[in-house]
């Protein structure tokens, strides 16, 4: 069965022209409506309105044009079907063969920072979605193209037998499916999001392939990456790749970890990850002076590690960086000439972020289980000195507390339970991902080694009894910052009062599992 007749009308026009110009050489008619038929026939492609065939004129703005069923009896009559014929004929209706058809930019148009609701409600469309899934209902007798990556394959079948085949088909129409699956889904979490709607009753999400990954988590798991359709600037998925092999899953999960630690940050930092966990954070007066704490922290884990910076790499910076062997480094920017200098390392990769936001929209965190998922908002909360309640008989010095607030930000970021302890703006000691906080206290603090003389201890829940701070008395720390919150409370205060230990309460708790 040949194409003899194909309806053409796209939002976005790239490489329409030649496609329909050798429609046309092959002979097949082209149906076309508004700004597509208009170009096609400026550009010499013999075409008829839309109009001509249904005939009726496009009327309301364009808004209604293809809604006909002179449309879509031409597409969803089985062509093999006796009695469908028969209709055909006696009402004097076409098949339609072939249907070109991309949507109003429902997604570029939302994503303007100005636009108004009523903007986005016009660049809903009705007459494309509709057109499209009633050929990709018929694939077994219509042709369907939404990608014009698909042009080529399309035509080369048309030439050499005048139709295409039905696996073709078959291929074109489930992309179709997925396509308005996604465009309904960008609708209707835009509409949610007007009417304030946070869990409604179906949740629906989409996103969109960058990259088929080597494997997953494990060699022997197949893994791809994805990312929003209106994913912001300024993470991992829009990261521009500056040199270096391509990222793993692995190397995925671990940058987006440092990248939502240094998001924390408001002066040079410098996070190192391994694992998600970070091993090293640090803080200066230059990105220099950041990464040397960062790597002090630990010098043993940072070794392979991924290192996240806040600020630009500079020469002296990448001079350093270059010593040690690193699997990814992410920052703002990196100079011509520390580019130079790590460059040498033909499989490090530099991600340049551009501006790390601290306000991404990413405002879920979607977890899947067997047979569901589990939803909730991202843990953006961050405390100020007026959230803080001492509770200890002596109250943190000034160097006490500015420690204590650089280890908080950090301990949240840490796999439950958790424990870290900080000094000299540097972390010294991780505790992650215990079954028992006392576990974790005593992995930080043997990390930590005679650094922990002196530190401070944070720790992302409550102490369930005093022991973690009798393991923090007997180490030497002087200072901890800790949710409180648990029925034995006074047990830890009273341990923290007699060995002079400040300790404040957040009320606030940071589980990650």
């Amino acid at each position: 069965m040949a194409i003899r007749r194909a309806l053409i009308s796209v939002s976005d026009k790239t490489g329409i022209v030649e496609f329909a110009t050798e429609l046309a050489k092959q002979g097949v008619q082209i149906i076309s409506t508004g700004g597509t038929q208009k170009l096609l026939k400026e550009q010499g492609v013999p075409v008829i309105g839309i109009s001509e065939v249904t005939g009726f004129p496009e009327i309301m703005d364009g808004r209604v044009k293809t809604l006909h069923p002179a449309v879509h009896s031409g597409l969803l009559a089985v062509r093999d079907n006796e009695e469908h014929q028969a209709q055909m004929k006696e009402l004097g209706l076409d098949y339609i063969d072939l249907v070109v058809v991309n949507l109003y930019p429902f997604a570029a148009t939302i994503a303007k920072p100005d636009v108004t609701y009523a903007e986005a409600i016009e660049n809903i469309d009705i007459g494309g979605p509709t057109m499209l899934r009633s050929a990709a209902k018929n694939h077994a007798f219509v042709t369907v193209v939404v990608d014009a990556q698909d042009y080529s394959q399309v035509l080369e079948e048309i030439r050499s037998s005048g139709d295409t085949t039905l696996e073709t088909r078959k291929r074109l129409a489930a992309k179709v499916f997925r396509h308005t699956a996604a465009y309904d889904s960008l609708i209707s979490n835009y509409l949610s999001g007007q009417t304030g709607e946070v869990f409604p009753e179906k949740y629906t999400v989409t996103y969109e392939k960058i990259q088929e990954l080597r494997y997953g988590e494990n060699p022997h798991q197949k893994a791809a990456f994805y990312r929003e359709p209106l994913a912001l600037g300024g993470n991992i998925t829009t990261a521009e790749k500056l040199h270096g092999k391509e990222l793993s899953y692995n190397n995925i999960n671990d940058a987006n970890a440092a990248l939502q630690i240094i998001q924390e940050f408001e002066e040079p930092a410098v996070v190192a990850v391994k694992h998600m966990n970070p091993c090293g954070v640090g803080i200066g007066e230059t990105i220099l002076h950041a990464y040397q704490k960062a790597f002090e922290a630990d010098p043993v884990s940072i070794f392979g590690g991924i290192i996240a910076a806040n600020r630009a790499i500079d020469e002296a910076t990448a001079r350093q960086m270059h010593e040690i062997f690193l699997e990814i480094i992410i920052a703002p920017e990196f100079t011509p000439e520390a580019r130079e200098i790590l460059q040498q390392k033909k499989n490090l990769r530099l991600l340049k972020l551009g501006e790390i936001r601290k306000d991404g929209k990413e405002t879920f965190n979607i977890t899947t289980i067997e047979g569901g998922m589990l939803i909730q908002e991202a843990d953006r909360h961050r405390i100020g000195e007026d959230d803080l309640k001492v509770v200890s008989e002596r109250k943190p010095t000034d160097e006490e507390l500015k420690q204590l607030l650089f280890a908080w930000k950090v301990v949240k970021h840490v796999k439950s339970n958790a424990i870290l302890l900080a000094a000299d703006n540097m972390t010294v000691g991780v505790g992650a991902g215990q079954m028992n906080r006392v576990g974790a206290a005593k992995i930080a603090i043997e990390q930590a080694g005679d650094k922990a003389r002196g530190a401070v201890l944070a720790s992302d829940a409550f102490f369930p009894m005093g022991d973690t701070l009798e393991l923090a008395a007997k180490a030497g720390i002087t200072a901890v910052i800790q949710p409180g919150g648990s029925i034995r409370d006074e047990e830890s205060i009273r341990v923290a009062n007699e060995n002079g230990i400040a300790m404040i309460m957040t009320g606030v708790r940071h589980f990650k599992h």
